[in-house]
């Protein structure tokens, strides 16, 4: 039995029970279709369609249709559309994790150009980003040391680095990489840390203003 796709006319169809049999373009012998064959359509079949399909056996190796398609019936390529789904799915959490990244990182952002320029000292501007580059390192090699049944790095380490300013890093890497995103008890203590860096930020200006 040669492979590939084949066309023939469905010449008997029985709907109440679901099958038929087309008769091959080639003239060869009647092939048994069963609505299950039958993928991407968009109506029912009915006697006089043209039919798209492959050959196969069934289990007393008998010739019957397979990944079949009725001509002008059958549903938008599906790969095609999930395609398209997938990618404005893709670019919406994108752009979700933009706007969620630069509200939380606004305020530390000012402050930190605003801390910088009143004490004349640049360090405060790159805390943030070398901290969170290195916090999201972190949560990547863990990761990967999960997926590979390796010692993993302790989360009062993760929670440290966060701390220390990395919390926008690690923020980035649950969104991204989906790690460390469905613990609760590890999310509870991330976004406490979240929480008292806005609020240090939310004091200090407050002072810079009362000043």
């Amino acid at each position: 039995m040669k492979p590939g796709l084949r066309r023939g006319q469905l010449t008997t169809w029985k709907d109440e029970q679901g099958f038929g049999f087309i008769q091959p373009a080639d003239g060869s012998q009647d092939v048994f279709l069963h609505i299950t064959a039958l993928k991407d359509r968009t109506r029912r079949p009915k006697a006089g369609d043209v039919i798209y399909y492959h050959l196969t056996f069934n289990q007393n190796r008998e010739v019957r249709a397979d990944k079949a398609f009725i001509l002008g019936a059958r549903a938008k390529s599906t790969s095609a559309s999930r395609r398209k789904s997938t990618s404005r799915k893709t670019v919406l959490k994108h752009l979700v994790l933009v706007l969620e990244t630069l509200f939380l990182s606004a305020l530390p952002l000012w402050g930190s150009i605003q801390f910088a320029w009143a004490i004349a000292n640049p360090i405060p501007l790159i805390l943030y980003p070398v901290m969170g580059l290195w916090t999201f390192a972190l949560y990547k090699d863990d990761k990967s040391r999960a997926k590979r049944d390796e010692w993993r790095i302790p989360e009062n380490r993760l929670h440290l680095y966060e701390l220390a300013g990395g919390w926008l890093g690690g923020f980035i890497a649950q969104r991204t990489i989906r790690h460390k995103n469905q613990k609760r008890s590890y999310q509870a203590v991330f976004w406490v840390i979240v929480t008292l860096h806005l609020l240090f930020w939310l004091g200090w200006f407050f002072l810079s203003k009362t000043r």
